[in-house]
């Protein structure tokens, strides 16, 4: 399997990670330069192939991408997609350096879009793991990859067909599991970076399946303020990262 990848910071992160994972490098004939310029570099010098494509009609150039989510120049990577991680070698990182940090768990998460958000935001702030569900979610494919913009390329993953059983494992760790819910009764205040916590992310529609939600050690709202009352999947991750992550604002 071969994603083709769009956004040059997504390619280049590869070429500096992996770059025997990237086989060609595909520029259209108007982006040889800036960020795809230095992605040509890198590119050759590993030795992989940089194809420089005929120039495309205007009305081409400008089209939007509506799979990547962003505006695209015609230039593009092949790019394999990575090899996920056991959840054991994830969560060992607790067991070896006895560290608080932060790990993400996402109970079927649907939107692609929203996966590659949730990856950029935690590779921003050094989440040690993200665990995923094998069954009723989205496909890790080029857009996750190109919507993360490198993110991909930093945080290791699991991909596990029973999430129930794999927090459980995480809990063997040290892991704390924290559930998240419209529904809960405390808010996400009531709760300190005083631990390693993993963080379970719901479906975008249903929320936490309810075997996860049992195996949860807490769980906590984001209590709304204003006259909007639930929060995009990505968003409502990205803040209880910032919160929970021993790199946030609030951390000593």
């Amino acid at each position: 399997m071969t994603l083709e990848l769009k956004n040059p910071h997504s390619v280049l992160a590869a070429l500096q990670t992996r770059p025997i994972d990237v086989t060609e490098i595909r520029l259209s004939a108007g982006s040889t330069q800036g960020n795809w310029s230095d992605v040509a570099d890198e590119a050759r010098g590993h030795r992989i192939p940089v194809v420089i494509k005929k120039s495309a009609p205007q009305k081409m150039k400008r089209k939007r991408s509506e799979d990547q989510g962003c505006r695209t120049t015609g230039s593009l990577a092949l790019v394999k997609p990575r090899i996920p991680a056991s959840l054991k070698t994830i969560c060992a990182a607790e067991e070896e350096d006895g560290q608080s940090g932060l790990w993400l768990a996402l109970d079927c998460i649907q939107d692609p879009h929203n996966i590659g958000a949730i990856f950029r935001t935690a590779a921003f702030f050094g989440v040690r793991g993200i665990v995923l569900t094998k069954d009723r979610s989205a496909p890790l494919n080029a857009t996750v990859y190109d919507v993360a913009s490198g993110g991909m390329e930093a945080v290791p993953f699991a991909v596990e067909t029973n999430l129930s059983r794999a927090i459980t494992e995480a809990k063997k760790t040290g892991i704390w599991i924290m559930g998240t819910s419209e529904h809960a009764k405390d808010d996400v205040s009531a709760f300190q970076r005083d631990r390693p916590w993993m963080v379970v992310i719901g479906n975008e529609e249903k929320g936490l399946r309810r075997l996860t939600r049992d195996q949860c050690d807490v769980i906590c709202r984001l209590t709304p303020t204003g006259i909007v009352d639930s929060l995009n999947a990505s968003v409502a991750a990205g803040i209880m990262i910032a919160r929970f992550s021993p790199y946030g604002p609030d951390s000593k």
